[in-house]
Order: C-alpha cells, then sequence, then structure tokens
C-alpha cells in the first residue's frame, strides 16, 4: 500500500480564491476592505519571512495589510499600548501578534491583551473557551486547517477513532476539541501517555504535533489510516515532519512536509480575518469558508 498525498498547497490556493472572492463582496458591500494588523518584535529570521509572507498574502486577498515591526528590546507596556490601539481601530479587524516574543515579555499578557473578536490567531482564552463549548468564535489557523483537509477526505468524520498527539494550547487541544466537533472519539496523547503506540494504532486518524522529527513510526499505524502530519523541524537533511516518511507505506493518506499543513496555516489566517471583519460589520460571509 501507498498513502493518498493530501496536496494541502492544492487546497490553500482554493481557499485563498474563496476568500478573495468574498473579501471583494465584503468590500463593495461595507464600502472598506478588511484590515490585518501583524505585529513582530525583534528580528528573527524565521518571523521574519513568515511575516512577510502573510503581508503579501492579505494583499492578494483583498485585504489591508498594517505591519508593525518593534525592536527587541521594547518594553512589555510599550507593546500592549499597540494592541491597545490596533483593538480601538476601525480599519482593523485582525490582530496578530508573531510569536515566539522576547523573554522579557509575558505572551499571556499580550495574547489576552487582544479584543476576543480580532483575535484571528484564535489563542485568546475567551475563543478558547468558545471552541470548548461549541460557540461560534476564532479557531487557531494550524488545527482549523488540517479540519479542512480531513473533511475534504472524509467529509463524514462522525464515529472515527482519532488520535492527537501533543497537547499544545496552539494546536493539540484545539484540533482535539474540532474533532470532538465532527463526532469522532478523540484519543489526546502526550509525554506522560504510557503507551503512545498502543493508542496510535487503534486510529483512523492520526494528527502528529510534537516537535520531535521522524516521531511516528509505520507500525504505530493502523493500515489505511489517514495521517495529518503538522511537525515542520529543520534539520541537516532539510524540513521533516512529525511522521517516518515510511509511514506512507502504512496508510491510507498522508499530508507531505513540505506541502501539507503548512500552507493552509496562511491561508486559514486569511479566512479568519474576513469573518472576523463580517462579524464585526454585520455583514454575513460565505458559510463554505
Amino acid at each position: 500500500m501507498t498513502a493518498r498525498i493530501i496536496d494541502g498547497k492544492a487546497f490553500a490556493a482554493t481557499l485563498r480564491d474563496r476568500v478573495a472572492t468574498a473579501a471583494a463582496a465584503f468590500t463593495e458591500q461595507a464600502g472598506r476592505k478588511p484590515g490585518l494588523a501583524v505585529v513582530l518584535v525583534g528580528e528573527d529570521p524565521a518571523s521574519s519571512v513568515y511575516v512577510r509572507s502573510k503581508g503579501k498574502a492579505t494583499v492578494a486577498a483583498g485585504m489591508e495589510s498594517f505591519e508593525h515591526r518593534l525592536p527587541a528590546d521594547v518594553a512589555e507596556a510599550e507593546l500592549i499600548a499597540l494592541v491597545d490601539r490596533l483593538n480601538a481601530d476601525d480599519a482593523v479587524d485582525g490582530i496578530l501578534v508573531q510569536l515566539p516574543l522576547p523573554r522579557h515579555i509575558d505572551e499571556r499578557a499580550v495574547i489576552t491583551r487582544i479584543d476576543p473578536d480580532k483575535d484571528v490567531d484564535g489563542f485568546h482564552p475567551v475563543n478558547a473557551g468558545r471552541l470548548a463549548t461549541g460557540l461560534d468564535g476564532l479557531v487557531p489557523c494550524t488545527p482549523l486547517g488540517c479540519l479542512m483537509l480531513l473533511k475534504d477526505l472524509h467529509p463524514h468524520l462522525a464515529g472515527l477513532e482519532a488520535v492527537v498527539i501533543g497537547r499544545s494550547n496552539i494546536v493539540g487541544k484545539p484540533m482535539a476539541a474540532l474533532l470532538l466537533q465532527q463526532s469522532c472519539t478523540v484519543t489526546t496523547v502526550h509525554s506522560r501517555t504510557r503507551d503512545v503506540m498502543g493508542h496510535v494504532r487503534q486510529a483512523d486518524i492520526v494528527v502528529a504535533a510534537v516537535g520531535i522529527p521522524a516521531f511516528v513510526q509505520p507500525e504505530w499505524i493502523k493500515p489505511g489510516a489517514t495521517v495529518i502530519d503538522v511537525g515542520i523541524n529543520r534539520t541537516d537533511a532539510g524540513l521533516v515532519g512529525d511522521v517516518d516518511p515510511r509511514v506512507v507505506e502504512v496508510a491510507g493518506a498522508i499530508t507531505p512536509v513540505p506541502g501539507g499543513v503548512g500552507p493552509m496555516t496562511i491561508a486559514v489566517l486569511m479566512r479568519n480575518t474576513l469573518v472576523a471583519a463580517g462579524r464585526r460589520a454585520g455583514i454575513t460571509i460565505d458559510a463554505a469558508l
């Protein structure tokens, strides 16, 4: 058996096209473009590249891009003051503070200062609570992108056994909540789980998000299972995922690294910005997004 390769790059391109069409309709109705503000503190090379990519994607989607760059030694109070100004700015529908922040800044203090209705990263505790209780909110981009890929492959997820490897607030926990909403039977495994392989072996769906290169081994995978590899790890051999490449010989479908989950994150960020704009303006956004 050789797994079907899930083309996240192609799906993301289609999603960006749908967002651009809906954004044009929003602009015509609202008399302004949706706006995304991205805040970068310091000069971390990877973060700088990511911020540039977000800016380009925002403009390509027909939205306003507001970029704020602050020095690495900026005071926490100054960063929070900027967030406050963006919260009050009617031209800004989404606010994203690029993580990680320098050590002297409390990330939680900054994230919780963002207006939950502009929190397009979906990290605010209010949005986490909305997700956990089934209320409408803004959902973290990466797990929502994973769910979109899964639903494209499996339109009816109800009843499937799903294992999420990792329990981070950014991917693991929201991914588990999203799968529960789809009526999957969900198990989350982590560093303290006694028998990770035993749990994973039962899964129809495996989402790996641990940040350890080639952590998931072929013998862990139930033949024919769908594997979503969230990991992006830089090694001497280049970018590799959290899943051993040999899993392709066992799984039914798998996301590649790169070209799988990665492209979905920015595409979903554009989607979240448009959804936030629609909610703030009282304009209905296409439910297909």
